[in-house]
């Protein structure tokens, strides 16, 4: 994974951890039960479809990789 890679999960995550704080802070205080539970679930939604994508993407890739250096025994047969 490449520095700025890093730096946008980074902050993609951090951002996640605040709304889930806002989220249980407006939980817990009684107010907006509802939309406080329903952007936990938007919140861990996003995060589990944002990483199953990464997951595939990582996947092509290694799989590209993989072919590109995939030698074929006819070459040496010449």
């Amino acid at each position: 994974m490449d520095l700025a890679a890093l730096r946008t999960w980074t902050i993609f995550y951090l951002i996640s951890f605040v709304v889930l704080l806002w989220a249980l802070f407006l939980t817990t205080q009684g107010v907006l039960l509802g939309f406080g539970l329903t952007l936990v679930i938007v919140v861990v939604g996003l995060n589990f479809f944002f990483v199953s994508m990464e997951v595939k993407r990582i996947a092509e890739r290694r799989e590209l990789m993989s072919s590109l250096s995939a030698t074929d025994p006819e070459d040496y047969r010449r």
